[in-house]
């Protein structure tokens, strides 16, 4: 298997192995793997959108509806084609309370709700905040994600027992089992060396299939989970209460879910991109994932967020467009409607092995390297996050990885603060002090820290053509200063301060600014402790 370093490098290795020339145009070839992508991708969808209706404690029928709205509705307004959207794990696991709670009804309100708070992000644009989020979070978050999708399919390798619960296959079961994940986990390695004219994945589902069928192999199948047969999805209103009890109980929830879902999606939008060379969209996809659902809601569906999985399924098959999402959720459709008998007879060892496969491209093999080459804050951040998306969710992971980062810049940026000292070329007698590094409430006490008023002359210059008052704690750390000099009945000077600084200023109290009239020399503010005010200089 390939060596990556980065996301990036596995990305443009994909784009090597996947992009052909005719790969940005929709011609006939091009075509045709839409097609066969979006029909892998469903079939791969069918157990996972079972098993999350199972976690969430809902009918196998919601997940399934879920699959095909949030699918559809995604892949035609979404931000980002190729991207997969449908029921997953991470929202499944916050609906359980709500819905042991309060009953299904409750959800579809929630789900609702979420969609309405999720177009709200995307009309205020609130996406773009995810360029806030550092590269080793996001390597945490391909990593945990790729523990997550692995841990998932070992619930496969459980039947049912005499009690009605669940055990661990074992015996003649379990090295069938085993031995059907393996074989088409080496289909879809050896498929590409052979032929490109379909996708991997889908020779390998197709083989396994037809062997275990004809040959009558005893495994668990997919009808084993539940069955598949529906009717198309119906709209109806949730049966639940209009009024303020309602909302106290469903708004929690649904704030929960939405964040969830953007962040999964809006991290899985970057992934793609980087594979299909795309840029922007965040809000385009926060109002398509919000309006996807909406509509599932009102259709009995459990909603959903991006799938990294069944998305990398996707790019690996060749989806590049829109068409392959499109193609995906109508074939789930249609095995809801007429091809239920055939899609359960699929064993679940072979989606097992499309999955592991999964996994395996996911994650970031390389980060172990790139650990014992980067700041051990970095490292700290990418297994920070893994383990925490792992055993709790993906949400919580980003906002502790994000404020792990952002403290850790702010340590080191609180570092940089320091005062140089010289003699003034300009005033006879007068110190100047060269600020270098942002004065903000980090480096704030360090600052007031760098002077001292008794040994320093009459006169005191603070150059900060080499800093920036960041915010209001530099402020009150400039004005400690001034109170210094002050008392010691000394002169002191601000020079060399940006024009954002300047607005700063002149809100800050006393500190303000009347005059500027040399914007040369771009003296800011000159603090005269003796008249205890600023003036213009």
């Amino acid at each position: 298997m390939a060596r990556f370093t980065t996301i990036s490098d596995f990305a443009r290795n994909l784009r090597k192995d996947t992009n052909s020339p005719n790969t940005n145009k929709m011609g006939v070839g091009q075509f045709g793997i839409e097609i066969l992508s979006g029909l892998t991708v469903a079939l791969a969808l069918v157990p996972e959108a079972i098993a999350f209706a199972f976690v969430a404690g809902v009918p196998p029928l919601v997940g399934l509806y879920a699959a095909f709205m949030v699918g559809l509705i995604t892949a035609l307004f979404g931000g980002r084609p190729g991207m997969i959207s449908g029921a997953t794990g991470a929202l499944a696991v916050v609906m359980v309370a709500l819905v042991a709670d309060h009953g299904i009804q409750y959800l579809f309100a929630t789900v609702i709700l979420m969609g309405i708070l999720q177009v709200l992000a995307g009309a205020f644009k609130l996406g773009k905040f995810i360029r806030m989020v550092p590269h080793p979070v996001m390597l945490g978050f391909v990593n945990g994600l790729a523990i997550v999708i692995f841990l998932a399919q070992l619930e496969q390798f459980k039947v049912p027992d005499t009690v009605g619960g669940h055990t661990w296959m074992s015996g003649i079961t379990l090295w069938l089992t085993l031995g059907l994940v393996g074989a088409t986990m080496l289909i879809i390695w050896g498929t590409p060396k052979i032929t490109k004219l379909f996708p991997a994945p889908l020779a390998a589902i197709g083989l396994v299939a037809l062997a275990v069928i004809f040959l009558d192999i005893p495994v668990p199948r997919v009808g084993d989970l539940a069955t598949l047969k529906g009717g198309l999805p119906q709209f109806a209103f949730p049966t639940v209460p209009l009024n303020f009890e309602t909302l106290k109980i469903i708004f929690p929830y649904a704030v929960i879910l939405a964040a969830i879902g953007l962040i999964e999606s809006l991290l899985t939008l970057n992934l793609v991109g980087e594979i299909t060379r795309e840029r922007g969209g965040a809000s385009k996809e926060c109002i398509a994932q919000g309006g996807a659902n909406i509509v599932t809601g009102f259709f009995g569906g459990m909603g959903g967020c991006a799938m990294i999985g069944q998305s990398m399924i996707n790019v690996n098959s060749g989806g590049r467009h829109r068409l392959s999402g499109i193609a995906a959720a109508l074939f789930l459709l249609s095995f809801i409607l007429f091809a239920s008998p055939i899609i359960e007879l699929i064993p679940l060892a072979a989606l097992v092995g499309v999955m592991f496969m999964v996994v395996i491209g996911t994650f970031a093999w390389q980060s172990f390297r790139l650990m014992r080459r980067i700041p051990i804050s970095d490292a700290l951040v990418i297994l920070v996050v893994t383990v925490v998306t792992v055993y709790e969710d993906l949400a919580i992971a980003v906002v502790v990885g994000v404020i792990i980062s952002a403290l850790v810049y702010a340590w080191n940026a609180a570092a940089r603060i320091q005062a140089r000292p010289h003699d003034s070329h300009s005033e006879k007698g007068a110190r100047v002090y060269d600020i270098q590094g942002p004065l903000f409430f980090g480096s704030a006490a360090k600052f007031q820290e760098l002077f001292d008023p008794e040994q320093d002359p009459d006169t005191v210059i603070l150059d900060f053509n080499q800093s920036r008052v960041v915010d209001q704690s530099a402020l009150q750390a400039i004005e400690a200063v001034a109170d210094k000099y002050a008392q010691a009945g000394k002169k002191l000077k601000l020079r060399h301060l940006s024009k954002d600084c300047y607005r700063l200023l002149r809100g800050a109290g006393q500190l303000m600014i009347e005059t500027n009239d040399d914007p040369s020399y771009r003296l800011a503010v000159e603090y005269d402790v003796k008249l205890g005010r600023l003036g213009g200089h």
